[in-house]
């Protein structure tokens, strides 16, 4: 082999060497990427233990099913109204209704309905959308309380994911006439960049998920959605050390809020985590709020 020969011999080598490197390192990629999508759409469901419901606070309740329009089957709680007004609850993302929180406005005489949002808990649905479809379900639920005997008001209160999908609800459905959103993302594509921090993968999970869902990060962005909501009041609640949700979400939504508006930002508290480190606080002011919007006339 003379030098020319052997020169092309190791460039061939090099050559081939990188492509498998490269060719891997796609492979490795679209993997995660297909793999991630997947577990964010699909998130892996809460699992209630016995007597995790409203009774262990000495809260009435009764169990409901209720049918969004796209045909899912959604399992909730119902408590029924003692001052005419009713609180839509919805949780967060891979979790479940909250039977606490669901004591926390009936133990004031608000009726409560919490349910599990579509592909969580015990609800029907294998498709998480981060609050898109998740609309719906509180349409749903917004039809039951008013179908109630009495009730006149209706008020929305959510915690990450279901604070933001009340946040969307509400822009256009006049008839949730007061929010209160803990730890609501602004957009989702500010929140892509927190839940995933190597920019490496984003644009493959992205991709897939997009795929899978057949929406857009733009698609989401409560930011804009609650613009819509004024003059209806919103409560924006978030803590500063929120490593889930960028923390510069709280201001944003407020600034993009009409008025009446509210907002409560406390220094080292977590996601959705503001009720634990103050809890008498948290019920005093989430509670005022409801009661000023929509008891007093």
């Amino acid at each position: 082999m003379n030098r020319s020969q052997d020169w092309r011999y190791w460039l061939n080598l090099l050559t081939f060497t990188l492509g498998i490197a490269l060719l891997g390192t796609l492979f490795v990629l679209i993997h995660f990427g297909y793999q991630g999508a997947q577990s964010y759409t699909h998130p892996q469901r809460y699992q209630r233990a016995i007597g995790d419901d409203p009774s262990q606070f000495d809260i009435e309740f009764r169990s409901i099913t209720l049918t969004t329009e796209d045909g899912i089957e959604l399992a909730a709680w119902y408590t029924p109204s003692q001052n005419g007004a009713v609180i839509l609850a919805a949780h967060g993302y891979a979790g479940g209704r909250s039977a606490q929180m669901h004591a926390l406005f009936a133990r004031h005489g608000y009726g409560v309905i919490s349910w599990d949002a579509r592909a969580h808990g015990e609800s029907g649905g294998d498709l998480c959308t981060w609050g898109y479809y998740e609309r719906r379900d509180v349409e749903t639920a917004l039809d039951y309380a008013l179908s109630a005997e009495d009730v006149r008001y209706v008020g929305a209160f959510g915690e990450s994911m279901g604070a933001a999908t009340i946040l969307l609800a509400a822009a256009y459905q006049p008839k949730i006439q007061a929010v209160v959103a803990d730890s609501a993302f602004a957009t989702l594509e500010d929140m892509i960049h927190v839940v995933i921090p190597h920019p490496i993968f984003r644009p493959f999970i992205q991709f897939f998920a997009e795929r899978e869902t057949g929406l857009t990060a733009d698609d989401l962005r409560p930011v804009d959605a609650i613009q819509h909501i004024s003059p209806r009041p919103v409560f924006i609640i978030q803590g500063e050390a929120d490593e889930t949700v960028p923390p510069e979400s709280a201001l944003r939504l407020y600034e993009a809020a009409g008025e009446p508006r509210q907002h409560w930002i406390e220094s080292g508290v977590g996601h959705v985590s503001m009720f634990m480190a103050y809890p008498e606080e948290y019920e005093t002011r989430v509670i005022r709020f409801f009661d000023e919007y929509l008891l007093e006339e």
